[in-house]
């Protein structure tokens, strides 16, 4: 694509206007992984990518030239903290470190980890990362073959310790085509690159001959205004995103008739949001889909639903088989929840270092992905949550999903989130976190519920919140809000 559109922009960085071109792309890319080899880098070895959102640019010619060397990128969230990433470092052992200035202040301690560590800064006792480039900027004569490791990326962890997750080459795109032109028009994001839905969007615009526009600290306000006058043809959003989105006072006036289709991905979302934020798009496509670390994009909403689907999470993607089963095996049948298992033409990805866990997740092929959902008459696939949320309340199971949805769709609930806390007699019962636009009585909102669920289903225990916490896929971290209810209970 560089030989074909060469000043073509692959991306802009929105904080600062920053441009990073094809060509340059390629070039700098080829610099770097020559830089890398010179380095007795061999195929294989491994390089972490620590390098934050506010440098986009970097972080990208960094990962294709981690690529171009034959290496494997370990991208790391730099959210997390130093005794965590040092835990992924411990686990990986990555023969370098690419840090950006900003996470290597923060995180001082990550280069006693690492043999060698180069910096975006100005050095301070580090290489500067642009000493790795070598000035020849031709391609290597190396080429990767489909079944290489591309990248470890480790899980979000919402449900236990991270665990690395070996991608190759051969799955990291489900489409493999070239543009006709170079059209320029702009896919707006805000995803870090180190997540799993942040890296398929890595190369996904220019498949379309779209320039990425990356809006590196995600706020509802900028979002909008940079939309009403930018003026991007498409956007990817999770979650998280798209509630703020339509719970921004400024929402309704904001011109989005630009946005030909947005993209909602990496975390359930309830229906009642994909409303309100539809309406604000008007004429724009709303596209759910459901992908995971284990097995990369799953489903996608079909062009041209124009609603009627609204809430699914889409049908399964070409060369995808999706199956919805009982904790027995035995397939459940049409619109029954139960756990979704996958399996695909991609092949089967494996736990890094970690075989156990890698056979007690993928079963004669098919990867029980621990999400629950369902299958309707028509396919399309419908997300209710995670399998070890489930909620048992004195025998009674309840989908933490399902009460979510009636909750969002009270009018002043902007965020909502449940899960089940200890109870000496039930076991467990059911707990409730939301953020309100405006002040509501818990009374008020408990009989709102009981208008819309069985009374074993509503939560007892409703804590209004200013934000929910968030991992940098979106997802709530329902452990972090369990622990600080259980921490002021006890106090």
């Amino acid at each position: 694509m560089a030989e074909l559109f060469p000043d073509g922009v692959a991306w802009r960085n929105l904080a600062d206007g920053s441009e990073l071109r094809l060509g340059d792309w390629q070039r700098q890319s080829n610099q770097l992984a020559r830089g890398l080899r010179a380095r007795r880098l061999i195929p294989g070895d491994r390089v972490a990518l620590a390098i934050g959102p506010d440098d986009p640019l970097t972080w990208l010619v960094s990962y294709m030239g981690i690529h171009k060397a034959g290496l494997v990128a370990l991208p790391l969230n730099t959210r997390l903290a130093t005794a965590e990433m040092l835990r992924i470092l411990g686990h990986a052992r990555p023969s370098v470190l690419l840090g950006g200035a900003t996470v290597l202040e923060r995180h001082p301690g990550l280069t006693s980890a690492v043999p060698l560590t180069a910096t975006t800064g100005e050095g301070d006792g580090h290489i500067p990362w642009q000493r790795l480039l070598d000035p020849d900027g031709s391609e290597l004569d190396h080429r990767v073959d489909p079944v290489d490791v591309a990248d470890i990326m480790y899980t979000s962890g919402t449900t236990g310790a991270p665990k690395g997750v070996l991608a190759r080459h051969g799955e990291l795109s489900t489409i493999d085509r070239e543009p006709e032109s170079w059209l320029g028009l702009g896919f707006l994001t805000s995803s870090p690159f180190s997540t799993t839905s942040g890296a398929l969007l890595v190369c996904g615009p220019m498949r379309g001959g779209l320039s990425g526009w990356f809006l590196p600290a995600f706020d509802a306000g900028r979002w909008l205004d940079v939309v009403s006058t930018e003026r991007p043809v498409a956007a990817f959003l999770v979650p998280a995103m798209v509630q703020l989105i339509a719970a921004h006072p400024g929402a309704e006036s904001a011109d989005l008739s630009s946005l030909a289709v947005v993209n909602v991905g990496s975390a359930p979302i309830a229906p009642d949001t994909l409303r309100r934020f539809g309406r604000l798009l008007g004429s724009g496509e709303l596209l759910n889909g459901y992908g995971m670390t284990e097995f990369g994009a799953v489903s996608a909403m079909p062009m041209g639903d124009r609603g009627r689907h609204l809430g699914s999470a889409g049908k399964p993607l070409p060369g995808v088989k999706l199956r919805i089963v009982h904790p027995d095996g035995t397939d459940a049948v049409t619109g029954q929840v139960g756990e979704i298992a996958i399996r695909g033409r991609r092949g089967q990805r494996r736990y890094f270092r970690d075989d156990d866990e890698t056979a007690a997740r993928w079963k004669q092929g098919w990867l029980h992905s621990g999400d629950l959902g369902h299958l309707d008459a028509e396919g399309f696939l419908w997300i209710a949550g995670r399998q070890k949320e489930m909620i048992n309340r004195g025998g009674h199971n309840i989908v933490p999903g399902e009460v979510e949805a009636v909750l969002f769709n009270h009018p002043v609930v902007v965020a909502a989130a449940v899960a089940g806390v200890p109870h000496e007699v039930l076991g467990e019962d059911v707990a409730a976190w939301v953020v309100l636009s405006e002040e509501l009585s818990l009374d008020d909102l408990r009989h709102f519920l009981l208008e819309h669920l069985a009374d074993y289903k509503v939560p007892r225990r409703i804590s209004v919140v200013d934000q929910l916490p968030r991992n940098d896929a979106g997802k709530v971290l329902k452990a972090q809000l369990v622990s600080d209810l259980e921490r002021r209970n006890a106090v």
